[in-house]
């Protein structure tokens, strides 16, 4: 009959001291690919737009602030423009009535923005495209590609 000790080392019983090493070695294996996986989504746009999903709500469409930022991560994501978020600037009209609410979207070429080392583009703000915002419909219209013709906004 085997005695107390010699089954502590079994799959059942109880494991050895791990050394300072192996300590280290299980807490790399698990933090570096979760530091890795969070940079690719922060990288890939992943986060912005959970972040989105989870904060815009229905109630938001009277909010000009929750609604440009809605409309930021939107049109960096699904390919309007290939400005960073932060280099996409909206213009709200405020004289247009709750139905036909209009946003400006300009490229800002300044500070960190490509094109700001340009001296013919340094400080410009040209206009990309305008969205159409009926809030009371909760719907969206732009005239990106085809300007001055207004159709859905790409999801």
């Amino acid at each position: 009959m085997a005695s107390p000790s010699d089954t502590t080392n079994k799959l059942g019983g109880r494991r050895g001291r791990l050394t300072m090493r192996q300590r280290i070695v299980r807490r790399l294996v698990m933090v570096v690919p979760m530091a890795l996986l969070a940079v690719v989504a922060a990288r890939m746009g992943w986060l912005d737009q959970a972040a989105d999903q989870i904060t815009f709500r229905h109630a938001n469409w009277f909010d000009d602030t929750a609604l440009v930022e809605h409309f930021r991560t939107v049109v960096t994501h699904n390919g309007m423009t290939d400005l960073p978020g932060r280099c996409v600037l909206f213009i709200v009209n405020g004289n247009d009535p709750p139905d036909a609410t209009r946003f400006d979207v300009m490229a800002k070429h300044s500070g960190s923005c490509p094109g700001a080392k340009d001296p013919a583009l340094k400080n410009t703000l040209p206009k990309l495209f305008t969205l159409r915002v009926d809030r009371v419909d909760q719907t969206v219209q732009t005239d990106w590609g085809s300007p001055g013709t207004f159709h859905p906004l790409p999801r």
